[in-house]
């Protein structure tokens, strides 16, 4: 009698309710992962997603033997991996954690529960975030995200019986897909090591001053806790870091600024969950508009120039190439610069959602599908219950990298540049440009203010057409944030507050 653990945003054995309950039966367990080459041909996934997958289960193997098992990685479906373990073994179960991923994973977990009944074998979820599965109201959502947040966290398993040894893949040498010209060697190193040592630097120091640190490109890779990839794949369980920081926060030896800034990150923690559940409500948001009414607001096809000077930071606006060239670099930005990425390719580029959106989505090694496809829409002003958040990236620049520090680290056409110039190059005099440098960088794709005038006339006079009180309340009544468990109904101020402080995109 076989149980199947199937690990798939979950890469831990510490706090893993699924491979807890498998070990306490006292029977065989086959840890399994699936390489599923279909899923690396989506357009939202990568080669530096993949990566960092392979080096999580790398920790992961190391966690399993432990504990006298051994992780068996399959290549294929996981309908295909679960016949061929059955072919040998007498699989009785299959224990995984609930994910809520894109309309891909959604229907290849139909269909895997659907093999599971059709050959009379249990198939059990846990649920390891504080989303809700077939959420009747939103106003229980709340209570519910609390509830599992304070349950105990689960101590990694100290045996896992094994059931034999099984032929899997060498999964180090695999690039499937279309992965292999991704691998973004400055990417962030997975496994639940290297998550649980930047837990512990985080709360011990890095986080003092995090609500003001986290916005600055050049202050925030330090102070955001850098665990947005740990908590994407689950090599740290989203539990044991709130409860940790918890834990930080309330010590009697803690400093009053220290308490705030870890209050402040858990409210992130919170968030996390409130955009994820979104996606879960409403698997459609990976496709269109969260308001219906406003999808309509952009058609045609895409202004193919600008969407590629965007994609390879080309706008000619410093602070804009130079987050973009950061992040296919690093695979990594903080989220006020995500958000101003994707509002100007909303707004002053005037493109559609879907292509910035799926962009983004690739050169993200922490790509969480409910946050991601939630924030970009919200981005571009497809909520209807949320204020259009256009950004001046002239102005943006000069309060988050006064100096020009980020721009000339990414944009080496402007080293030479100073500060008060670095800004708007496209002012410089000819003179200036011999003295200093500059020729080189590109001229703005267009004017940015002109353009921002222009795309918000555009977006009013759209919705006072074409936008309903029925549907922006049927929005606000789904999807809209509330305050605690005594408000029972959303109102309009009850959003979620500015862009800086929206999710765990740290």
């Amino acid at each position: 009698m076989t149980t199947v653990v199937w690990f798939k945003r979950d890469l831990r054995t510490r706090d893993h309710a699924p491979l807890v309950a498998a070990a306490n039966r006292g029977e065989p367990v086959i840890a399994l992962y699936v390489i599923e080459d279909d899923y690396w041909q989506q357009p939202d996934t990568s080669g530096r997603q993949w990566c960092f997958i392979q080096d999580s289960l790398d920790d992961l193997d190391k966690q399993l033997s432990k504990a006298g098992n051994q992780l068996v990685v399959l290549r294929g479906t996981v309908i295909g991996a679960l016949s061929e373990l059955k072919a040998s073994h007498t699989i009785e179960r299959v224990f995984c954690h609930q994910e809520t991923g894109g309309q891909w994973t959604f229907e290849r977990d139909k269909a895997v529960i659907q093999w599971c009944s059709d050959n009379q074998i249990e198939f059990r979820e846990w649920n390891q975030f504080g989303v809700v599965r077939r959420l009747k109201d939103r106003d229980i959502w709340d209570k519910a995200w609390t509830e599992l947040m304070r349950q105990p966290v689960l101590e990694a398993p100290g045996s896992v019986p094994f059931a034999g040894a099984i032929q899997g893949v060498a999964w180090r040498d695999i690039q499937p897909g279309a992965t292999a010209a991704d691998r973004c060697p400055d990417r962030q190193t997975g496994g639940s090591i290297r998550g649980e040592t930047l837990l512990a630097s985080f709360l011990e120091r890095r986080c003092v001053g995090y609500q003001y640190n986290i916005s600055s490109p050049n202050t925030a890779v330090r102070a955001c806790s850098r665990l947005s990839p740990h908590i994407a794949y689950g090599t740290v369980s989203l539990r044991e870091i709130y409860q940790q920081a918890k834990a930080a926060g309330i010590h009697r030896n803690t400093l009053p600024r220290k308490q705030k800034s870890l209050t402040s990150f858990r409210s992130r923690l919170h968030w996390h969950c409130h955009f994820i559940q979104k996606l879960e409500d409403e698997p459609e948001l990976e496709f269109r508009a969260m308001h219906r009414e406003l999808e309509g607001m952009k058609t045609g096809p895409n202004d193919s120039e600008r969407l590629q000077r965007w994609q390879q930071g080309q706008t000619g606006w410093p602070l804009v190439d130079a987050c973009m060239r950061s992040l296919q670099h690093t695979g990594w930005l903080n989220f006020r610069m995500r958000a101003m990425l994707m509002a100007v390719a909303s707004y002053q580029l005037w493109l559609h959602w879907r292509e910035p959106a799926l962009h983004l989505a690739r050169l993200f090694t922490d790509f969480e599908p409910g946050i991601h496809y939630s924030q970009t829409q919200m981005q571009s002003g497809l909520t209807g219950i949320n204020a259009l958040r256009i950004y001046n990236p002239v102005l943006q620049s000069q309060k988050l990298d006064p100096h020009g520090e980020f721009i000339r680290r990414w944009i080496p056409e402007l080293a030479g540049v100073p500060a008060e110039m670095i800004h708007t190059p496209w002012l410089m005099t000819p003179a200036q440009k011999a003295k200093f440098g500059g020729n080189t960088y590109i001229a703005p794709v267009c004017d940015h203010e002109q353009a921002a005038r222009a795309a918000r006339k555009a977006v009013g006079d759209f919705r006072k057409q074409h936008v309903s009180r029925e549907e922006t309340g049927r929005v606000l009544q789904r999807h809209g944030s509330r305050k605690g468990p005594h408000q029972t109904r959303p109102k309009p101020a009850s959003q979620p507050p500015p862009d800086n402080q929206l999710s765990l995109f740290d």
